[in-house]
């Protein structure tokens, strides 16, 4: 009879089957069964949708699975979870564990390890544990401020939509693209005008170059005037006019007299009245002055 039969054959087969898939789960589950690891407990008071065989990290390098969690129903005390953790993987005491879940959902934890060469955690011993939101959390924790400024801001909105459909701001839209218009005209007309000036700035410029050079010149022309011989003579013509002044004031002379001697006016006034007489007889009589005759005098 032999051994190897038909059943016998099924029945190995399926064996293998059960094996293979439960080395499968496993390594799919991310645990190695193959490899020494040690067991640590990890106190969370919340595990935020931690799972069995979620990866466990520190400083960013895969070094376990949660091979379990343990969940008090009596509600006393924390959560604990089971991490398998490498056993090459030293532990200093005062680190910590934390919950990290990514924007996709996936959870992981995060082994905080501290600075303390000295002293290590040893296998079997806890970890403290607490949760690290990440973005996430920082929205969590935005939320009651947004709550509180949506009010704020839809009074805005509302106060804007207000404005905007106020006829005054599109009257002064209006009136600002027409003082735009009018600014780029006048600009236009301010480059055409400093387009002439400068055309003619040259001209300008010559032209006083020109005028600078004749005010050089004509003061060259007063340094050669004689200053001080000038104002001597002007000085000896004022002494001049000072003299004839005081011949005029004073009784010598005759521009004196005849200025202040009343009788020498008079004499004069009745010589002009005598010769005025004589000059009126002469014309009446003119026969009394002047005698022509051609065959003698006659006696009147």
């Amino acid at each position: 009879m032999k051994f190897f039969t038909k059943e016998v054959k099924i029945a190995l087969v399926a064996i293998c089957g059960l094996v293979v898939l439960f080395f499968g789960m496993n390594f799919l589950k991310g645990l190695n069964l193959f490899s020494s690891a040690t067991k640590y407990y990890i106190s969370f008071k919340d595990i935020s949708g931690l799972s069995a065989s979620s990866p466990i990290y520190a400083d960013g390098y895969q070094v376990g699975v949660v091979r379990g969690i343990m969940y008090n129903y009596n509600r006393e005390g924390d959560i604990m979870v089971e991490a398998e953790l490498d056993e090459q993987l030293r532990i200093p005491k005062g680190s910590s564990a934390e919950i990290v879940s990514d924007m996709l959902g996936n959870v992981k934890v995060n082994l905080l390890l501290a600075t303390n060469p000295r002293e290590r955690i040893m296998p079997g011993e806890t970890i403290q544990g607490g949760i690290n939101d990440g973005a996430l959390g920082k929205m969590k924790d935005m939320i009651p401020t947004l709550m509180q400024i949506l009010p704020k801001v839809d009074s805005i909105v509302t106060n804007l939509n207000v404005l905007l459909s106020n006829p005054a701001l599109a009257q002064s839209l209006q009136n600002v693209e027409t003082m735009t218009g009018n600014l780029t005209v006048t600009t236009r007309r301010l480059n055409n005008l400093l387009a002439g000036l400068e055309g003619s700035v040259p001209g300008m410029i010559s032209r006083t170059d020109s005028v600078l050079d004749n005010a050089n010149m004509l003061a060259k022309n007063i340094n050669k005037i004689d200053v001080a011989g000038t104002i001597a003579r002007v000085d000896e013509t004022l002494d001049n006019v000072k003299q004839f002044t005081e011949q005029l004031n004073s009784n010598q002379g005759s521009l004196g007299l005849l200025m202040r001697d009343p009788s020498l006016y008079n004499n004069l006034n009745s010589t002009m009245r005598s010769a005025d007489s004589l000059l009126i007889d002469l014309k009446a009589h003119p026969k009394r002055y002047v005698h022509f005759s051609l065959f003698g005098r006659k006696d009147n």
